[in-house]
């Protein structure tokens, strides 16, 4: 689904050009960027560490507080549910800007911007491997799997058409790709976002200097991983996909407000907050209390998660609708008010949460 901004709009998007927007579920749209990411490095596959991983391509993220692209390595993830697969996140270019639309799992493969991510996803669908019977299988000829371990597998040759390793769709010289009507049904699917694994490891892909595109240039020493946040055993990018010229004023055009100026700004909206803070493992010296523990963190961090994600789709739905009536500034800056005391109010209420939890869990001295 693409936005329609008017003029305005879209002028606004370029002062601002770090801000949380969103279209559909399936394609949320959480930060705009003025200039296009790097191309996609050219790296080999870990092998797969077990039955039910399923691969989820690297790809640029953007971080608004060191100004610049940060990689976040591919990496086999387990599925949430039997049957679902993963969208890889991309960025498109819309209204004079690059907006990221983010990844989610579902039965369906949805519309990535037609970017070819390799190893199964080379610009529309999937070609890596299948559900079948409950069991996923892995096709041989495009991922990394490892018959001693893993029997459910095939052999299907793959003829690749996009061999571009551009990262972005529209724009010049990006991807011309359009979502095919499979890939738009898929938008009315359910979906999940990230999991827990995913976001921790986006979470130290982003806390790590080495793979700022700054650094890097777009040759990232950590570009895959076996498993989510296992920086230690990972592959290093073999090359750039492209050489890598950001412009010059990349930080004037990618922060908004006091923030360039070097001031800390607030979050405005959920998707402007940190990852869901998660509390050290239960160790009571009591195997099942720490497995019990574990559970009752984990529902907590996936109960935060969508409350974040039930609000930010509020606010988007206001946004939106600030736009479609050509409402003021003095407007759009009241509505921003309140979405800004929201998100904190949000924030602290989570933090009260974690903190009880963590006191409820702590062992107690007799």
């Amino acid at each position: 689904m693409r936005m329609t901004m008017t003029r305005s709009i879209r002028t606004m998007l370029f002062a601002f050009a770090v801000m949380v927007m969103s279209i559909a579920a399936s394609a949320q749209v959480r930060i705009t960027v003025g200039f296009g990411p790097p191309a996609i490095p050219v790296y080999e596959q870990p092998v797969c560490p077990g039955d039910g991983y399923l691969w989820t391509p690297g790809y640029w993220a953007w971080d608004p507080d060191a100004e610049d692209y940060y990689w976040v390595p591919g990496t086999w993830v387990e599925a949430p549910e039997v049957g679902f697969l993963w969208t890889p996140p991309w960025w498109g270019w819309d209204g004079g800007v690059f907006l990221f639309h983010e990844g989610f799992w579902g039965p369906h493969i949805g519309f990535y911007g037609g970017i070819n991510y390799g190893f199964g996803y080379f610009g529309e669908g999937f070609v890596g491997g299948r559900w079948q019977d409950g069991h996923f299988f892995y096709n041989r000829e495009v991922l990394n799997v490892n018959v001693v371990n893993i029997h459910n597998v095939y052999n299907e040759h793959v003829t690749i058409v996009n061999n571009s390793h551009v990262a972005y769709n529209g724009g010049e010289g990006g991807i011309t790709a359009r979502p095919r009507p499979e890939e738009e049904a898929a938008e009315h699917d359910r979906h999940l976002g990230a999991v827990a694994a995913q976001t921790e490891h986006i979470q130290q892909a982003r806390s790590n200097p080495q793979l700022r595109a700054s650094a890097n240039q777009g040759r990232p020493p950590i570009a895959a991983t076996a498993r989510p946040a296992d920086f230690h055993n990972a592959v290093p990018a073999r090359e750039a996909g492209a050489p890598y010229h950001p412009p010059v004023n990349r930080g004037a055009e990618a922060r908004p407000g006091n923030a360039a100026r070097g001031e800390s700004r607030a979050a405005v909206h959920p998707n402007d907050l940190p990852a869901v803070e998660r509390p050290a493992p239960p160790n009571t010296g009591n195997p099942k209390l720490d497995q019990k523990y574990q559970k009752q963190q984990q529902k907590l961090a996936d109960q935060q998660n969508k409350e974040r994600q039930k609000l930010q789709a509020q606010q988007d739905k206001e946004h939106q609708q600030l736009a479609q009536r050509n409402a003021s500034a003095a407007e759009k800056q009241q509505v921003e008010q309140k979405h800004a005391q929201q998100t904190q109010q949000l924030q602290q209420r989570h933090q009260t949460q974690r903190q009880n939890m963590q006191a409820h869990q702590a062992p107690h001295k007799r």
